[in-house]
């Protein structure tokens, strides 16, 4: 066994100790977890996640790919195409823009390096999740909300244009000569698309849930750490930690960045089999929560009611 998954196991056997030794607790943690995702998570997202999927059976991706041209190519250095995987990334949360950017390299759609580039900036945070968890159940706003998710769509955007020079160039592969399938039926697109969301919802509160119970320790920290800890690991746990104020409307913002080791490992899954690595999306996670910070800490003073 190699050295370093010597210290994962390690890591995992204390873990499992710590499990043992404080079953109540951890028992406790998880039925919060699965309380939160009840309460928050499946209502704001199941809807959302439904809608968004049925775009995407019906072809909305192929429809909007040459009308975002003009935006990507000048902007990015991207080809058109890709902008579909920035839109759906926007509006249908993580990780459908990660999974749509390695469809498309799939494909041959995308060169490797495009592919990279896109993965950098089009995973994203829906606006469900920043207008009505954050804006409306944090800070009592939807306005305030608003402000999170265009703050949240600008640092993506600077985070595009800060990385599009990064990598070396790959000659373009000619894309594949299938005939492009049509799109399904509306009825075996909705069956699909419920079917699909209901299997994402679990994923999501799976993960969800078995984070809300590790960071469960740093919880008790008070102050500024419990929700900065919560949030680098796990969004919605970090959610009943925020104070609706301003250092809490620039952290949330910061974290909506981020998206947290969560969103990391969901990305991941996403990404198995498409031959990309993760890197890319955590570098463009961390600029992106940068970015996200800075711009909130200049425009707190609108946001806020």
């Amino acid at each position: 066994m190699k050295r370093q998954w010597r210290c994962v196991c390690l890591l995992l056997c204390a873990v499992l100790v710590w499990f043992l030794a404080d079953a109540q607790g951890v028992r406790a943690a998880a039925g919060d977890g699965l309380r939160l995702c009840a309460r928050s998570v499946i209502p704001a997202l199941f809807p959302f996640l439904v809608v968004t999927r049925l775009l995407l059976s019906l072809g909305f991706g192929q429809w909007l790919s040459p009308c975002l041209s003009g935006l990507m190519t000048p902007l990015f250095r991207l080809p058109g195409t890709a902008g579909s995987a920035l839109v759906l990334g926007l509006v249908g949360g993580y990780p459908i823009g990660a999974s749509t950017a390695g469809a498309l390299y799939r494909q041959g759609l995308l060169t490797r390096n495009e592919a990279e580039r896109l993965l950098t900036f089009c995973n994203n945070s829906n606006p469900v999740f920043l207008i009505s968890v954050l804006g409306a159940g944090v800070f009592g706003s939807v306005r305030t909300g608003v402000w999170l998710w265009l703050l949240h769509l600008l640092s993506a955007l600077l985070t595009g244009l800060l990385l599009r020079g990064r990598g070396a160039k790959h000659p373009r592969r000619p894309p594949p000569s299938l005939p492009a399938e049509p799109p399904a039926a509306f009825s075996s697109a909705f069956v699909g698309a419920v079917r699909g969301a209901a299997e994402g919802m679990l994923s999501i509160c799976a993960f969800v849930v078995l984070f809300y119970v590790l960071v469960s320790p740093v919880r008790g920290l008070g102050g500024v750490l419990a929700p900065l800890a919560a949030g680098a690991v796990e969004l919605f746990s970090m959610t009943p930690l925020l104070t609706p104020d301003r250092f809490g409307f620039v952290l949330a913002a910061a974290m909506s960045g981020w998206g947290g080791l969560s969103v990391l490992c969901q990305t991941a899954a996403a990404l198995e089999g498409s031959g990309l690595p993760l890197r890319p999306c955590v570098l463009g996670k961390l600029v992106q929560g940068l970015l996200s910070a800075a711009l909130a800490l200049a425009l707190s003073g609108y946001a806020l009611p």
